[in-house]
């Protein structure tokens, strides 16, 4: 994508793509599930998801899987509440640059 992606958008779609799945999702699945829509590395990644979970926007739980700790991120009510914000203000944001680059 030829768009810079800024600090805030790509939290918008961590906590997007967090809250689809009500029992957590993994870093992995994450990545892949954002790439759906963004170019991004693991190591860009988990620096949103510490941020978030700073924030109070995510929680974390561990879970054995093939013997291994897997870490899972779930959205918390203020990372709800935050995604919406998010939302509003992006459905805003589409719609002036979309106006803007109509053609005629």
């Amino acid at each position: 994508m030829v768009f810079n992606t800024g600090a805030a958008l790509l939290d918008a779609i961590v906590l997007s793509v967090v809250s689809k799945s009500a029992e957590g999702t993994y870093g992995y699945k994450i990545t892949q599930d954002v790439r759906q829509a963004i170019e991004i590395s693991e190591s860009t990644l988990y620096p949103v998801l510490r941020r978030l979970q700073k924030d109070d926007c995510l929680e974390t739980y561990d879970r054995a899987i093939d013997g291994r700790n897997r870490r899972y991120y779930k959205i918390t009510e203020a990372g709800r509440i935050q995604l919406n914000l998010y939302r509003g203000e992006w459905n805003v944001y589409a719609g002036k640059i979309s106006e803007i680059l109509k053609e005629g």
